[in-house]
């Protein structure tokens, strides 16, 4: 049971992180109502499992100089990742656009603080 249950609360739990991101920051904007919920929380899911790890063990020493604050460019890079592979795979009528670089940096602090609070209630 736990097999299957996790996985699909993960998802669930990475759309509600989606959700609550394209709410609070207003200017990112998405198509696909649900299904880009479903299929952004699983690519979301596959990038933190396969790619946050490898960039956190290779971003070690500006963690530790930056007291954690490249966690950001992190979480940066994270967004950037789901909206490519958004683009890439095209998906029907599933899109995500952040406008410029400072849509990034503040969906990135809210998709960290989001995160956050998530890990905290779990």
């Amino acid at each position: 049971m736990n097999l299957i249950f996790k996985p699909v609360f993960r998802i669930l739990l990475n759309a509600g992180v989606l959700y609550l991101l394209t709410k609070l920051v207003t200017t990112i904007s998405f198509t696909g109502d649900w299904k880009f919920f479903v299929i952004g929380g699983i690519v979301l899911g596959l990038i933190n499992v396969l790619i946050k790890p490898v960039m956190k063990l290779l971003s070690l020493p500006a963690m530790f100089i930056t007291g954690g604050i490249f966690m950001i460019v992190i979480n940066m890079a994270v967004l950037w990742f789901l909206q490519y592979f958004i683009a890439v795979i095209k998906f029907q009528d599933v899109t995500l656009s952040f406008p410029n670089f400072t849509t990034y940096a503040i969906g990135a602090v809210v998709f960290g603080l989001i995160n956050w609070a998530a890990g905290l209630i779990i």
